[in-house]
C-alpha cells in the first residue's frame, strides 16, 4: 500500500497570508503546505482519496493522480471540502458518479451545499458536465469494503464536532483530532503507519499539540509516525530534527510506503 501525502498544512496553509516569519518566507519547499488530503492506493490498484481540500486540483495535478475510486472524508469543515468541485475532471471519466463516504451529519451538510453534486435531479446544462457523488454515511467503528481493502471508520472528538479517523490495513489516519479516547487507541492498536495531526506546541481547544500527538503516538505504537495539519510556528528541518526516532513530520507531495 502507498500513502501520498496531498497537503499537510492548517486551514490557513503555509505560507499564511499576510505573515512574514521565518517559516512563511522559507526556501524550504517543504515548509510550503496546502490544505490537508492524502491519497491510499492499494498494490491491487485501489485509490481512496482522504478529503478535498481547497487546493485539490493543485495537489493531484503534482502528484500526478488522475483516478480515485472512492472518497472519505473525515469531516465537512471547509479546509478539508471546499476542493469538492475539482473531482469534475475524476468523475467525468467514469461511468458512474463517485462514492463519497464519512460521518453521516458531514455528508448531510455536504449534500446541501453541494446539491449539485449529490443530487441526481440536478442535470448539467448540454454541452457541459459537473461532478457526480454519492454520499454513503459510515457508522463509528464501522468496516466497509472499497476495492481490495476494507475501510474503518474511527469517530474522534474535534472541539464541539466529531471527526472520522480511518484505518486501512496497516495505516491509520488520523487528522483534526482534539482526543483519541481508548476506544480508538486500540481501533488503531497494531498499525504499521499512524498519520496524526499535530497544530501548536500549547494546548488548543480542537486540535491536538504536539506533545499530546506524541503521547497519542506512543500508546498506538506505530513503527513510523508521520505529523500533519501543521502550521507555521515550525520549520520543516528544525522540527525533523527535535522528534524522537520513528516520528517525522510529513510534507506536501510525501509518498509513504506501508507493508
Amino acid at each position: 500500500m502507498k500513502l501520498t501525502f496531498l497537503g499537510t498544512g492548517t486551514s490557513y496553509g503555509v505560507p499564511q497570508v499576510g505573515c512574514h516569519c521565518a517559516v512563511c518566507r522559507s526556501s524550504d519547499p517543504r515548509d510550503k503546505r496546502t490544505r490537508v488530503g492524502a491519497v491510499i492506493e492499494t498494490d491491487g490498484g485501489t485509490r481512496l482519496l482522504v478529503d478535498t481540500p481547497p487546493e485539490l486540483r493543485m495537489q493531484l495535478i503534482a502528484s500526478a493522480i488522475d483516478r480515485v475510486d472512492a472518497v472519505l472524508f473525515t469531516h465537512d469543515h471547509a479546509d478539508h471540502t471546499h476542493g469538492l468541485d475539482d473531482l469534475r475532471a475524476i468523475t467525468v471519466r467514469r461511468d458512474g458518479p463517485i462514492t463519497m463516504y464519512g460521518p453521516a451529519d458531514s455528508l448531510a451538510r455536504l449534500s446541501i451545499r453541494f446539491r449539485y453534486i449529490f443530487d441526481p435531479t440536478v442535470l448539467a446544462m448540454p454541452g457541459t458536465t459537473k461532478p457526480e457523488g454519492i454520499a454513503q454515511p459510515l457508522a463509528d467503528g464501522e468496516t466497509v469494503m472499497i476495492g481490495d481493502v476494507g475501510v474503518t471508520a474511527v469517530a474522534l472528538p474535534h472541539g464541539s464536532v466529531s471527526v472520522f479517523g480511518y484505518r486501512v490495513g496497516n495505516l491509520g489516519y488520523i487528522t483534526d483530532a482534539k482526543l483519541v479516547p481508548g476506544a480508538a487507541i486500540e481501533a488503531f492498536r497494531g498499525v504499521k503507519v499512524l498519520v496524526l495531526n499535530a497544530l501548536f506546541r500549547t494546548a488548543h481547544p480542537a486540535h491536538l499539540s504536539l506533545p499530546e500527538a506524541l503521547r497519542v503516538a506512543r500508546e498506538i505504537g506505530a513503527e513510523r509516525t508521520y505529523l500533519t495539519h501543521l502550521t507555521h510556528d515550525n520549520l520543516h528541518a528544525d522540527l525533523e530534527a527535535e522528534l524522537p526516532r520513528g516520528v517525522t513530520p510529513a510534507f506536501d507531495g510525501l509518498t509513504v510506503r506501508v507493508d
